[in-house]
């Protein structure tokens, strides 16, 4: 097949052409993969560049930009390499135009590249919310290098998951602090105060927002796809769930420890997020017995109950089922034995097996981690809901596994059930979501209507 681009999609790599670094924040089914493709193959036959670093999450790393190339007849031409394996040494020193790599293998990679030759001049962060925190391994291997790149791409559709805090590491990787500056403390003191328990949360200045929003708006170009893609209609139905009395009082055990920790305003980030996933832990549940992860105990079924009444009223049509803890996994299993799942311990083999099969409608129920199914799977053949069993606080791990459905392809309307135990912490999770929703949203809104502005000035001029 030869590869012919939308409009939309003609725009973006004009887009890219013309920055020297920018960001593209396209929803799922727009095609950046294949719109980095071509850009790349516009700007190597102009000489401005030769040779592409693409980051990705190991997924899309794998499976994903490889198979782009396979598909369009026009990409034919590109020789693509994955730095992942057994291979990868021998792969480092090949002609390849395209080079892959995932995260995690960011510090092998910087190792071997020390005291060489530089051979990159064009860096593709696929996913690039992953490098929002600047202090993690990742984004202290890929940081020394990045002023060699001629040019720096980024790739999301989830730019700012949970704050717009999380904007200043992506674009920090992008331009070298030429917008925000090179310090997040900077970030934070000029858009940010400290507020909360012990002055851990960091929120918004009054009019921080539209100055972040006037900053971005000719670096980053932002594409929704029900602006451009015929979609699906996506249904939310809230499922509420009483615990049991005795889960209950163990519940409110906990929530009380969890309170008394908060008041005494000496709380940590680590022991909070211990004490709330056991909260959640009981919410879907059971509960861990040790810090092995290995024992738990069965505290109720009500999620099991609610989640059979759902799946019975689907009448057959399949569904995916989104879970958090192993012992979620394992006790799915022991309610529906034949489901297939993906996540830890599935090989990419086994789990494209999976997905095949998924896609040509012979499963009717997949139990999916969301972070092991959030990027880079293509769902959308079989499938008319997604089941959240266990709540997740992080919306771009929300957002990414819907829309493994929810994507242009996809022939049935979607519907979203969450399970949500009352008077738990579930309800907090999903309040955070919808919160984060309306920052992330209002980003991005923000940024295409300043765009908008920016380009309207220009042609005044």
């Amino acid at each position: 097949m030869y590869w012919e681009p939308h409009e939309y999609q003609k725009k973006a790599v004009k887009f890219l052409v013309e920055h020297g670094s920018g960001q593209l924040w396209l929803d799922p089914g727009l095609g950046k993969t294949s719109i980095t493709l071509e850009t790349f193959k516009v700007l190597k036959a102009a000489g401005a560049v030769k040779k592409a670093l693409i980051v990705a999450p190991l997924r899309p790393a794998y499976a994903v930009w490889p198979e782009e190339i396979k598909k369009w007849d026009n990409f034919a031409d590109l020789k693509i390499s994955v730095l992942h394996g057994p291979t990868k040494d021998r792969s480092l020193t090949d002609k390849a135009d395209i080079h892959v790599i995932n995260f995690e293998g960011l510090q092998w990679l910087s190792k071997s590249l020390a005291g060489k030759s530089f051979p990159y001049d064009l860096l593709v962060v696929d996913e690039i919310s992953y490098l929002r925190n600047t202090r993690t391994e990742r984004f202290k291997c890929l940081s020394p290098f990045l002023d060699k790149f001629k040019r720096r791409f980024g790739l999301t559709g989830s730019p700012a998951p949970n704050s717009l805090m999380d904007i200043f590491g992506p674009q920090l990787v992008i331009d070298r602090g030429a917008t925000f500056g090179r310090f997040i403390t900077h970030f934070r003191t000029n858009y940010f105060y400290q507020t909360g328990y012990g002055g851990y949360t960091w929120a918004l200045k009054s009019d921080s927002a539209d100055k972040i929003y006037e900053l971005l708006a000719d670096k980053v170009l932002r594409m929704k796809a029900e602006d451009y893609l015929d979609m699906p209609e996506l249904l939310l139905n809230r499922v509420y769930v009483d615990l049991p009395e005795a889960a209950k009082k163990l519940y409110k055990e906990l929530e009380s420890q969890l309170l008394i920790e908060f008041e005494s305003d000496q709380v940590t980030a680590t022991n909070a997020a211990v004490a709330v996933g056991k909260c959640q832990q009981i919410a879907n549940g059971a509960i861990y017995l040790d810090d092995t992860d290995h024992e738990y105990k069965i505290i109720h079924t009500t999620k099991i109950d609610a989640l059979d009444e759902l799946i019975e009223g689907l009448n057959g049509k399949p569904c995916i089922v989104g879970y958090h803890f192993n012992h979620d996994l394992k006790r799915l299993q022991k309610y529906l034995p034949s489901a297939p799942h993906i996540g830890s311990g599935v090989t990419p083999k086994e789990m494209q097996k999976v997905i095949d099969k998924w896609n040509a409608g012979d499963i009717p129920v997949l139990f999916a981690h969301p972070q092991s199914a959030g990027h880079g799977l293509n769902l959308q053949g079989s499938g008319h809901a997604v089941i959240w069993f266990s709540n997740t606080w992080s919306l771009e791990v929300y957002d990414q596994f819907i829309r493994r459905l929810w994507r242009q392809g996809q022939r049935n309307n979607i519907v979203v059930h969450q399970i949500i135990a009352r008077d738990t912490i579930d309800e907090a999770i999903v309040s955070a979501i919808n919160s984060k929703d309306k920052t992330q949203q209002a980003l991005m809104n923000a940024v295409r209507d300043y765009s908008k502005q920016v380009k309207e000035r220009e042609e005044i001029k």
